[in-house]
């Protein structure tokens, strides 16, 4: 894989490189000044769902942020259990020469950062939840998502029959039923993923591997600060199934963003920006500490 195959639209291509570390080839994104910010997307997007966030921040923070494997532009990871994918991630972070001084993760992306934490891969002084995915769909014991994902990936034509179809109408369609609304840049693109039956079956292949349940279990030895942010028109998490999540780790302060869906912090990027700026300053992370980007030993 080379930075040629990323298409020159794709924002902050200026800033890709591909990594290899945990045994993946990472897409990698890495800009601005100032402690350094760790962005985990979500399941089924990639670094462009932090475009605007990411603009935001960059003259406060250094953004890192990777396409999770086999999402976007990162190679895949056979059985991308969760731990696996924390771990790997870790080891991009170690490759990197960086240790982050905040954390914030999307959806399955808030749970990749909670796994990071708990089993020592990075030690932020805070850690950001924007609609976290930590409760598995249904009750079972992996979720009706993990085994919906499974059974799809049953027949290896599943991936490219669902990129011929992602025009920009049933793509919309898609975000829309998340709560969210896009325009129409944002949406194109989704589009542009989903056109690539590489990152359809990545995404269905991390969902078929998600086991949530060890997580939840986990949640109470959470020690870092972690607000969770949840879009109170959430339609891809019930926002009380993440609340009755959330609230398992201790002390967690909850913010409710009303009118807002799962991808609120592409809806509102500013007031997203806004609240990852407060974790900041309750950290004791303010301009005068940029100097102090918690870099470890060998990096630039």
């Amino acid at each position: 894989m080379t930075i040629a195959r990323i298409p020159d639209n794709w924002p902050h291509r200026d800033a890709s490189q591909i990594v290899s570390a945990g045994g993946v080839s990472w897409h990698v994104q890495r800009f601005g000044a100032g402690p350094v910010l760790l962005l985990i997307h979500g399941t089924g997007a990639s670094t462009h769902s932090f475009d605007q966030l990411a603009r935001a921040l960059s003259g406060e923070f250094e953004i890192i942020m990777a396409d999770l494997p086999g999402h976007g532009f990162t190679g895949r990871m056979d059985a991308p259990e969760l731990p696996l994918v924390a771990q790997a991630l870790g080891a991009l972070m170690a490759r990197l020469g960086v240790e982050p001084a905040l954390a914030a993760g999307h959806s399955a992306g808030a749970a990749v950062a909670l796994r990071m934490v708990l089993d020592g891969a990075i030690r932020p002084q805070a850690l950001i939840g924007l609609a976290p995915a930590l409760q598995p769909y249904g009750g079972a014991a992996d979720g009706i998502a993990s085994k919906m994902a499974r059974l799809a990936l049953l027949n290896p034509l599943t991936p490219r029959l669902f990129s011929m179809r992602a025009n920009m109408a049933s793509v919309a369609r898609l975000i829309a039923k998340t709560g969210s609304r896009l325009d129409e840049e944002g949406v194109a693109l989704y589009q542009q993923l989903l056109k690539q039956p590489g990152h359809v079956a990545g995404a269905l292949r991390l969902m078929a591997h998600w086991k949530l349940r060890p997580l939840l279990a986990d949640l109470p030895r959470v020690t870092t600060p972690a607000p969770m942010v949840i879009g109170e028109n959430d339609r891809a998490r019930p926002p009380d199934d993440s609340w009755a999540a959330a609230r398992r780790i201790p002390g967690c302060q909850q913010i409710r963003l009303p009118g807002l869906g799962h991808l609120a912090h592409e809806e509102d990027p500013g007031q997203t920006a806004d609240i990852i700026r407060q974790a900041a300053q309750a950290a004791g992370l303010d301009g005068a500490a940029s100097a102090r980007t918690h870099r470890m030993a060998g990096g630039h």
